[in-house]
Formats: structure tokens, sequence, C-alpha cells
């Protein structure tokens, strides 16, 4: 990989990072419920979930979906359920209180596991591995997971704080729940491009 393809994947991997979507959305809303520290396990499964995610893709793990096209509609399906479900979850989302165990951030595994229903995932991991390592050499494959992984932490991570701070201005229970509703609203508003693309 050339020093000039190298710089383009580093900034493919921090704009398609940093950028709204469900991951980012439910890391601001989390932070704003649960604080950073009590994020960093979410945080830590996307980050490295998703550079898993490109690897699997990377070595091969698209050809399945290429071998079977329905997977496709049923991956989509799948996905756009769960992410009802997020919403819906982050609507109702309570203040988290000493003691509470109501409501709880979303774990490492369950962070990792959400890259494989993530719509916006797929498209990041297939476009990386198609424009960045499109002979899918294994060399090449694991620089751009890795990449992925060392952009993609700091980057997501800037949502947390984002709803951290947001959560000083977030001490009614009225702004709180309007907050929850607007990001689960914008949630389901990240699905546009899934159900209704080009």
């Amino acid at each position: 990989m050339t020093h000039d393809i190298l710089i383009a994947l580093v900034l493919f991997a921090f704009v398609s990072s940093i950028t709204p979507g469900p991951n980012n959305l439910m890391l601001m809303a989390s932070g704003a419920n649960f604080g950073f520290r009590r994020t960093i396990p979410h945080m830590l499964g996307i980050g490295l979930g998703f550079a898993f995610m490109v690897l699997m893709v990377g070595v091969g793990l698209v050809q399945v979906f290429d071998a079977w096209p329905p997977s496709y509609t049923v991956l989509k399906a799948f996905s756009v359920l769960y992410l009802l479900w997020l919403a819906w979850k982050i609507a109702n989302a309570a203040p988290a209180r000493a003691g509470d165990t109501a409501g709880r951030p979303m774990t490492f595994l369950q962070a990792a596991a959400f890259q494989w229903v993530n719509p916006k995932a797929w498209a990041m991991a297939l476009t990386a591995i198609s424009a960045y390592a499109p002979g899918q050499t294994l060399p090449a494959v694991l620089l751009v997971a890795m990449i992925f992984g060392a952009v993609n932490l700091p980057s997501v991570s800037t949502w947390t704080v984002l709803g951290q701070q947001m959560a000083r201005i977030l001490t009614n229970p009225r702004r709180l729940t309007l907050f929850n509703w607007s990001m689960a609203l914008l949630l389901v508003g990240s699905l546009y491009p899934v159900l209704f693309p080009g």
C-alpha cells in the first residue's frame, strides 16, 4: 500500500467513523444517560468489534452473501427490526442513579455483536475492503482492520463525551426525555438509506 493510499484510508476511516450513524447516536445517548466511564465497554465493543468485522469481510465472508443473495434481505430486515428495538430502548431510558440496575449501558459483547446488524458498519466494511484491499490479501486486509481499530475508538469516543457534556443540561427529567426521544428518532432516521437506497 502506497503512502497516498494509506493517507486516503486513514481519512476514510476517520470520516466514516466520526459522522452520525447508529453507533455514534447510541454512544451519545449512553454518555448522557450513563456517563463516560460506564460507556467504555460499549466504545471498546464498537472499535474492536468493527475491526474484527472488517477482517472477516476481507478474508471472504462477503462471498457467503454473494453466493446466497437473499441473505442480504434477511440481514436488512433483522437490522431494521433490531435498530427499531434499540430506538425504543433509548427513547424510554431513565437516568442512571446509584444502585439503579433498571438502565444499563450496552456491554462490550453487545456492542461488538451489534456491528453485524448495523447497516452503516456493513457499508463501511465493504467499501474499505473493496477500495483499500481490492486483492483481499491477508496483509492488506489486516492493515485496513488495524487502521479502523486505531481510528475508530477515538472518533466514537467524542460522541460519548458530547453526550456526557450534554448531561449537564439534561438534569431536568423533561429535557432528558426529550433528548432520549430525539436520539431515538435520529436512530430511526438513520435507517432511511437502508430502506430507500439511491
